[in-house]
């Protein structure tokens, strides 16, 4: 029998399966440490620098257990890829098969229940006196419904997730029946959920196994309870999300919803079809009311949109609603922050608990199996203090391990200087000056990571401004287009250079040449004046701790290290990562901030980070029509 040495070495069944396979000591370690978690049914918290081959160290050693496995992952295109791709390469090349499952959330299956009410609302006049507009791909869904045996909808061409006819063939936590559905024996979703309690490897993300510890949705069996071991990848992103998942939201979005469907079951009702134990003849007398209280909460609502804080007013689809509703109106304020968020399209009040260790750890230990969480950052330095912290994991194992690259050979760290403080009116136009000159060196390929849709906002229209004449490299911005379209023609284009927030500091991968600069607007401190940053601040200082040093400060060095990542994504990476805040130099805390960096080199010559990139941007930039 193969040991680890054997499987990830140079004559391996790794290297025989994958040509470019490559031995990384720090991969070989990963493993040998999920291993002993796993044999010992313990919890391991493992941080792999970026090239680690975090994937297979632990996709080995879960194959190998004989356990039963669940592993869970942030994006559903790691799920995917995880599922159509890594494990079965890795099974094959092992000569271990297994039984692998992938279940997604509720909404990606049909609600065959919702098809036959959308398919009956299509033979009335609707009650706004307007036919649907989407008939034929309902029928398409309905002829597809007929077949699948699956019931996902991403099986359906041309049906994407934000068709309003999406909605209509999907339940909700709050929308769905569960055991007392008349079509419960055909559901999907139970169907899913039971292929997966029979699987050897169940395959999810993050927002489905949060879901499922923390609602214990009606008539669906629990996830966890069979499996021997949990593996998060991503981990990083648990502590927010699982804070989200133990609160609790109530939006005008799920009011609508609920009233939209009230109305249509009533109106089916009227007409003689037979309807599910949901409808009632009594939800008239209340339809109209709670239509109308809704409607003078919009008038009360702030001009502008954004997060406030929230003070308790008034406002109940039946139980889950009016459960969420009653818990953030009367939670003590030690307990969490409310807050009530206005968008273009409506509100939602929100309760985020402070505190979520003692819960997420209670949900640990209730299961006798091996929890292992890893991701490229979770440490600050070398210390998982922050992170084990948040949800409990105290008696955690941690493992560090660095990334394999050559990071002090293949990047410079830039630290320009003088320029002004980040609250300065002219501190973006200061930072796009800082970057024009290294971007020409570079000849493109560069991300410009900000901290606020606002600052992006500024940032483009000054780039457009310099380049008026003529846009040397095309510039792709956050917003103008879909998230991974913008990406995928980044990558094309080789020489473009993109502008992004938040979503593009992490979980981006742009291996090569096509990205050689990286620059950070400014430190990501979450903005003290965001309503759960501001009462999440009173409540550590309330409770005798030092928030910035125990909260901001680890937090914004995480998020930093995410984004300088973007930069070195394998061995013929090279590039500059320059960070325009002063702060990094000028306060205390700007060492503590370095530190949770690769060992980059580090210099404050501007025209030193210019031929670092000359030296390594492509020969030749082909030239570039004017951007529309």
């Amino acid at each position: 029998m193969l040991d680890l040495e054997d499987i990830f070495g140079e004559d391996g069944p790794l290297a025989r399966a994958l040509p470019d396979f490559r031995v990384r000591r720090e991969q070989l370690r990963m493993a040998h440490g999920v291993t002993a978690a796993l044999a010992a049914r313990e919890c391991l918290v493992v941080e792999a620098g970026t090239g680690t081959g975090k994937t297979f160290a632990y996709l080995v050693p879960a194959l190998l257990c004989g356990a039963r496995v669940l592993i869970s992952t942030g994006t559903r295109t790691l799920q995917d890829q995880l599922f159509a791709k890594d494990l079965p390469l890795v099974s094959a090349a092992l000569g271990r098969p297994a039984r692998v499952a992938l279940l997604k959330g509720r909404g990606n299956y049909l609600c065959r229940y919702r098809l036959a009410q959308a398919e009956a609302a299509e033979q009335l006049p609707l009650i706004d006196a307007r036919r649907s507009r989407a008939g034929a791909l309902l029928a398409r869904i309905q002829r597809w419904a007929r077949t699948t045996q699956s019931g996902d909808l991403a099986e359906v061409r041309g049906l994407s997730d934000t068709h309003p006819v999406w909605a209509q063939v999907t339940s909700t936590r709050e929308s769905c029946l569960g055991v007392r559905c008349p079509e419960i024996s055909r559901c999907h979703v139970s169907a899913a959920r039971r292929d997966a309690l029979e699987a050897d490897i169940v395959i999810v993300n993050h927002h489905l196994l949060l879901a499922d510890l923390a609602l214990k949705e009606d008539g669906f069996g629990d996830l966890l309870g069979c499996a021997d071991a949990v593996i998060l990848d991503e981990a990083h992103q648990i502590p927010d999300l699982a804070t989200q998942f133990f609160g609790a939201n109530v939006g005008s979005r799920q009011i609508e919803t609920l009233l939209k469907d009230l109305r249509l079951e009533l109106a089916l009702l009227a007409a003689g079809v037979p309807q599910g134990p949901a409808a009632s003849g009594a939800q008239h007398a209340v339809l109209a009311g709670v239509e109308e209280a809704l409607r003078e909460l919009h008038v009360t609502l702030p001009t502008a949109l954004g997060r406030a804080a929230f003070t308790v007013g008034s406002s109940a689809r039946s139980e889950p609603l009016a459960a969420s509703l009653g818990r953030i109106a009367a939670v003590d304020e030690l307990e969490g922050a409310r807050t009530l968020e206005v968008t273009a399209r409506g509100f939602t009040l929100s309760l985020m608990p402070f505190d979520i260790s003692g819960r997420f750890r209670s949900l640990v230990h209730a299961r006798r199996g091996a929890w292992i969480f890893t991701s490229a950052t979770l440490s600050v330095g070398t210390e998982f203090g922050h992170f084990t912290s948040r949800l409990g994991l105290s008696d955690a194992t941690t493992l560090h391990i660095e990334s394999p690259f050559d990071h002090e050979r293949q990047a410079l760290l830039f630290l320009p200087v003088g320029l002004p403080e980040p609250a300065a009116p002219a501190y973006v136009a200061a930072v796009i000056d800082t970057a024009l000159p290294l971007i020409e060196a570079a000849r493109g390929g560069a991300f410009v990571l900000f901290t606020s849709h606002r600052a992006l906002a500024q940032g483009a229209a000054l780039l457009r401004e310099r380049w008026a004449a003529a846009t040397p490299y095309r510039l792709f911005v956050q917003g103008e287009a879909p998230r991974e379209r913008l990406l995928e023609e980044f990558r094309a284009d080789g020489n473009g250079v993109l502008l992004g927030t938040a979503s593009f500091w992490e979980g981006v991968d742009v291996k090569g040449e096509a990205l050689r600069l990286v620059v950070i607007e400014k430190l990501p401190f979450a903005p003290p004046d965001d309503p759960l940053v501001r009462a999440r601040i009173e409540h550590l200082t309330a409770s005798g701790g030092n928030a910035f040093r125990d909260y901001q400060l680890p937090e914004a060095a995480l998020a930093l290290k995410q984004g300088a990542g973007r930069l070195i994504r394998s061995e013929d990476d090279y590039g500059v990562v320059a960070i325009c805040d002063p702060r990094v130099l000028a306060r205390t805390y700007g060492r503590a901030l370095l530190a949770a960096l690769p060992p980059m080199s580090v210099t404050q010559d501007a025209e030193e980070a210019r031929r670092f990139l000359a030296r390594h941007a492509p020969r030749a930039t082909p030239a570039r029509a004017a951007a529309p």
